[in-house]
This record gives C-alpha cells, sequence and structure tokens, in this order.
C-alpha cells in the first residue's frame, strides 16, 4: 500500500498559512500591499484586541471584479504575473496568489469589493477556507476586508500568540513602514476605536517621518540624494546626535517594498563610522530604485529579504551617499535649550562682537612661535612660560611622531596681551582670563589656511573660536560671535592623534625600528595556534611578530611613533583584536591599531593645561577633516547659541 497521499487542498492552505501568516500583523501586510498594488490613495486599518478579534482594512482603490472576488482566493490565484520571465521584473508588492487563500483558511474573512462607478459591487464571505457567501452588494468603488477569529480553527498556534500589546506592537509597525514607503497615500491605524497613526499622503515623506517618530526627530534629519547608472536613492538620515539603541529605526526601501538586508545596513553604519558611539545607532529611511531585474524578491516567504545582483556596487552607493550627507554638514549639537518661557512684545538685541580684529591685526605685527612646532631661529626669545610642572599642572602630551627638540619648544612666550584682566590669586587655581586677543598670530594663520581649504573643498568649515578657560581640567571654554563652545579636550586630541596615526598605519615598513630587547606575549594554547596564522598582519602594521615557541611570541619591531610606554600593552591590545575578528583585513587592522593609539597618546579628563597648549589644541582640531566627534563617535564640541543664553539670563522677554 503506498504510504504517500496527496494533501488536500484546505490542509494544503493551513500549511501555506503557517509561512504567509505567522501574527495579525502578517494579515496587515499582506492586505496593505494589495490595497497598494491596486492604487488605492487611502488606506484605513483598525484592528481590535491585537488583531486577534478583527482586522479591518478599507482602501479606495481599483476594487476587485464581481467575476474575479471568488478567484481571488483560491490558491496561487494572481493578476500580478503571467508567465517565468515575469518573476525577474516584479513591479508590484505582491504575486504568489498565497496571501487571500491563507488568511481564509486560518480566520474568517469578509471582503467586500467594487472595481465600478455605480455603486455595484460584490460580498464574499468565508470560513476556514470554506465559501458561505457570494452575493452582490452595494458599494463603493474600493475594497472593505474584514478579517475575524483569526487562528480560531488552529489553537495550537493562537495558543503561542503573544500578548496583545505586543502583537499591537508589530501591527504599528508594519504599518509605519508601509507610510514610510508611500508618503503619497494616506494611512490610517486604529487599534479598539484609538488613532495611532494618520498621515496625510501629500508625498512628503519628512511629514510622515513626523507622523511616526515625533518632530524632534524630523528635525534632526539630513535629506540624502544620489544617483548611480544602476541605482538611485533618496530619503534622510538622522544626525549623530539622534540615536537609537537598536536598528529597528532604520528603514530600507527598494523598489517600494521595505526590506531588511544586513550588507545595506551594514554600509550605512559603516557612513556612520566615528560619528556615533558605540551600541548606538542611526534614524534613516532610505528608498532605492533600480531596475526590477536587478533585485530578486521571491527569496523569503513574507518578501522581507531580497538578494541583489551587483551588492557590492550598490554597498559602495551606499556608503558613499550618506557618507557625503555627514561630511557636509556641521556635527556641533546644541546644548540643553531652557525651558520656553512667555513672549513679550520686546526683545533685547545684544550687539555683535567681532573677536577676530584683534587677532588678525596681532597676526600681522607679531610673531610667536606655535607649541610643538620647529623653530627656524634657534632658541626662542623672551620671557619664558614656567613649565607645566613648576605651575603645578601637567604636561600636555608632544603631538604624536613629535621630535625630541619639538617637546623643548612647546613652552614658547605668548603674545603680549592687552586690557589683559588681573591675574586672579594662586590660591584660587588658575581661573579663565578675558583676553581680547586669546588666539596666537601663528594660530590663527593656521587656522585661517584651515577655513579656506575647507572653504575651497565646500565642506563645511569649523568655526573660529577664541579659548576663554578650562573647566574642571576637563573642557575647554571658547567663544565666538555666534556663542558659547564647550570642547571635551580628551576627545579633541584623540581625534587629531586618529587622523596621524591613521596616515602614519599608511606605511608603517618604513617606520619599524628594531628593539634591542624584545617583548615578550603570552597567549592561551588555541589563541597562539590561531595567532601564528595571522602574523603577517602584524608584519604590514609595522609590528614584527614572530613564534618564540609554546604560547610565547616576541615583538621584535614595531614603529617608532607608537605612545611610549604604552607599546606592550598596544600590541597586546591589537592581538585579542585580531583573535577575536572571525574575517579580518589590513584596512581594518590599520583602523582599529589607529583607534588604540590615538586612545593611549592623547591627554585625559581632569589635566590641566596652558592656554597656549589649549589654543594649538583647537587650532589642530580645525585642521582635522572630520572634528566633531572622536574615534568612538563621542561628540568633542557642544555649542550654546547667543540667543539660547540671552533666554537663560531673561535677556531675551
Amino acid at each position: 500500500m503506498s504510504k504517500i497521499q496527496i494533501l488536500d487542498e484546505h490542509i494544503a492552505n493551513q500549511i501555506a498559512a503557517g509561512e504567509v501568516v505567522e501574527r495579525p500583523a502578517s494579515v496587515v501586510k499582506e492586505l496593505v500591499e494589495n490595497a497598494i498594488d491596486a492604487g488605492a490613495t487611502k488606506i484605513d486599518v483598525s484592528a481590535e484586541e491585537g488583531g486577534l478579534q478583527s482586522i479591518r482594512v478599507a482602501d479606495n482603490g481599483a476594487g476587485i471584479e464581481a467575476d474575479d472576488c471568488e478567484a481571488a482566493f483560491y490558491r496561487h490565484a494572481t493578476s500580478k504575473i503571467a508567465s517565468g520571465r515575469d518573476l525577474f521584473q516584479i513591479r508590484s508588492l505582491g504575486f504568489r496568489g498565497e496571501a487571500l487563500p491563507s488568511i481564509a483558511a486560518v480566520a474568517k474573512v469578509e471582503c467586500v469589493s467594487s472595481a465600478e462607478e455605480s455603486g455595484l459591487g460584490r460580498r464574499i464571505v468565508i470560513e476556514g477556507g470554506s465559501l458561505k457567501t457570494n452575493e452582490d452588494i452595494a458599494a463603493a468603488r474600493g475594497t472593505d476586508f474584514q478579517v475575524k477569529e483569526l487562528f480560531y480553527n488552529m489553537p495550537a498556534r493562537l495558543k503561542y500568540m503573544k500578548t496583545i500589546q505586543t502583537e499591537l506592537g508589530h501591527i504599528s509597525d508594519t504599518m509605519y513602514r508601509m507610510a514610510l514607503a508611500y508618503p503619497g497615500i494616506a494611512f490610517t491605524l486604529k487599534h479598539n476605536g484609538n488613532l495611532l497613526l494618520q498621515t496625510v499622503g501629500n508625498g512628503d515623506l519628512l511629514q510622515v517621518i513626523a507622523a511616526v517618530y515625533g518632530t524632534a526627530a524630523a528635525k534632526a534629519m539630513l535629506p540624502v540624494e544620489a544617483e548611480h547608472l544602476d541605482f538611485t536613492v533618496s530619503g534622510y538620515v538622522s544626525k549623530p546626535e539622534q540615536t537609537r539603541s537598536n536598528r529597528n529605526a532604520i528603514s530600507t526601501i527598494v523598489n517600494g517594498r521595505h526590506i531588511r538586508n544586513y550588507v545595506l545596513n551594514q554600509s550605512l553604519l559603516q557612513a556612520y563610522h566615528t560619528f556615533l558611539p558605540i551600541n548606538r545607532f542611526p534614524l534613516a529611511v532610505l528608498h532605492f530604485r533600480m531596475h526590477p531585474s536587478l533585485v530578486d524578491v521571491n527569496v523569503h516567504p513574507a518578501k522581507l529579504e531580497v538578494r541583489f545582483s551587483k551588492e557590492q556596487e550598490l554597498s559602495q552607493f551606499v556608503q558613499q551617499a550618506v557618507g557625503d550627507t555627514l561630511k557636509r554638514q556641521v556635527m556641533i549639537p546644541q546644548g540643553a535649550k531652557p525651558a520656553a518661557a512667555a513672549k513679550s512684545g520686546d526683545s533685547v538685541i545684544q550687539e555683535q562682537l567681532q573677536f577676530y580684529a584683534a587677532a588678525a591685526e596681532s597676526a600681522r605685527t607679531h610673531s610667536a612661535p606655535i607649541p610643538g612646532a620647529p623653530q627656524s631661529g634657534g632658541a626662542a626669545s623672551g620671557a619664558q612660560e614656567a613649565p607645566p610642572a613648576q605651575r603645578g599642572e601637567r604636561e600636555l602630551p608632544p603631538r604624536p611622531g613629535a621630535a625630541a627638540g619639538d617637546v623643548a619648544e612647546r613652552y614658547a612666550p605668548e603674545p603680549p596681551r592687552t586690557g589683559a584682566a588681573p591675574q586672579a590669586p594662586a590660591t584660587r587655581g588658575r581661573a579663565a582670563e578675558p583676553r581680547e586677543a586669546a588666539v596666537p598670530p601663528a594660530a590663527a594663520q593656521r587656522a585661517q589656511q584651515a577655513y579656506a581649504a575647507a572653504e575651497s573643498a565646500r565642506l563645511p568649515a569649523f568655526p573660529q573660536l577664541s579659548l576663554i578657560g578650562q573647566m574642571h581640567g576637563t573642557y575647554l571654554i571658547a567663544q565666538n560671535e555666534n556663542g558659547l563652545y564647550l570642547i571635551d579636550q580628551h576627545a579633541a586630541h584623540e581625534r587629531i592623534n586618529y587622523e596621524y596615526y591613521f596616515e602614519q598605519f599608511g606605511n608603517p615598513a618604513d617606520a619599524a625600528q628594531e628593539l634591542l630587547l624584545p617583548i615578550t606575549l603570552e597567549f592561551t594554547p588555541s589563541e597562539a595556534e590561531l595567532l601564528k596564522t595571522r602574523l603577517p598582519l602584524f608584519e604590514q602594521a609595522g609590528v614584527v611578530l614572530e613564534h618564540f615557541g609554546g604560547q610565547t611570541f616576541l615583538v621584535r619591531a614595531h614603529p617608532y611613533w607608537f605612545p611610549k610606554g604604552d607599546e606592550q600593552e598596544l600590541i597586546q591590545e591589537m592581538a585579542e583584536w585580531v583573535l577575536k575578528e572571525k574575517a579580518v583585513d589590513l584596512a581594518k587592522l590599520r583602523e582599529k591599531s589607529a583607534i588604540m593609539c590615538s586612545c593611549k597618546a592623547s591627554i585625559k579628563a581632569n589635566q590641566k593645561i596652558s592656554a597656549l597648549e589649549a589654543d594649538v589644541l583647537i587650532e589642530r582640531l580645525a585642521a582635522c577633516k572630520q572634528p566633531y566627534t572622536c574615534p568612538h563617535g563621542r561628540p568633542i564640541i557642544v555649542s550654546f547659541s547667543t540667543y539660547e543664553l540671552e533666554k537663560m539670563f531673561k535677556r531675551v522677554m
């Protein structure tokens, strides 16, 4: 007797429903996609008890012809494709013809649809896959689906449904993605009569972002638009200060279909590299357009995953488009804003002061050396500033790669100050002192060159700042005509060092120096076996690491510009990172090593520095390619506008 049997259509539909209809959100997704394919401009969705009791989707689309209403519930019945060739040029959201029969097999479904303007439509009622009613009815153009008692005939599936709030969360997320994918459609979502989402459908994506994520998030979005021979991208990405703790706020939409794609997400995050702290993620809504033949959507039961025929090119395109958008912005977050106060008819406008007139005049008449820069005229002339050790302060470490002679020249005389306030008593510590020309002349010249270069490249220039002082040995306080600025001295120095070391690691072999006494490193047996296979990577980074036997390795040489005193710890961390990563290439090692070096070589918090050292630090920060965040993604500088300060002190009422 034959053991293999052909299942009847009802059981086959229930099995198919297990793949297509996972939860109430799956029903909402399939019905809304059908409405979009029908050309609807208004889609209303309502649910009760998390969608388990009732789901209703009504649209004003083309509707279903009366003769096709019953056939639409047959398995693999579709109007979207007609031949196998169409599978490679899919332009609609639905195409398999599985959704309606799968939903009807596990719920009680009522469908009222009309494809005519005459007011005549057709009503279909199906319960558990069995047709109960097929009759004419008066109906407006469009389709109205009601799905009741989902999984009523599948108690095992119903048993494993989550709480009402969880299921509602999935429905809401589905509707949010649909609204973001189609800003030209007016969506409405209600749950138990409460309005959860409403969009106007005017095509403005930013308004939809405001409706979904809030107005504060919408105000922090940056527009993205770029073209490629095969792709186009448009949408919005958030500024680095607007982040999330997970990737849920990243929406990638390909040809109108929301998808999940690891490669695209990683490309987006790579564009934010060094802009975001660890475990923080941006908010992004990106629309991709490409020929349907370049993307295969028939690889996932719920069509949430796709395959790209030019995935590598698309990845590079996304990274470049988003990266260019971020680089054109001045990434200085605003400080905490004061609470809104009652408005009055009068306002105070404070006179705008020119902070750089005196600095520019001083630059033309005086010449002073920059700390850490080589001197052409031998020893510095004039009264020498006392070294930090004599002032009770810690010395600012030399810039990476500085020669020994540069360190001795750091304490050059400061330019003369006119109208300076008297020094505060020494017992009160080093207080901030007002100065008319706080920027050293040579520093002003270098900063001006950096600003001119940024202007010529059409990139936002770092603001010209006048140092006020240092707070708690951690933050530099500066000002300009626009307001007040706080600079994290460790993050600033870390960014300067990172860009220096990143360039140095580009050709580290030329800087390698042999050691008289090799550095000894030890690892576990398993780590030692893996490390032996990755020794060439260290040599490419300028570190000569050789296996000495057993679990021991010797460092025979390393670049001379490694942070002094931290060489062993640095190489140990490099080795641990190489062991931890599954796929390591030279580019990743170069970047990670630069980050490690920059952190160890930078000044720390609670470390006092002189005014001249602070000026040089700001000058070198302004010359960085990306001076707004440290390599770890933390902000370097925060601003308080003059208007915000005036509101705090009630000068503007």
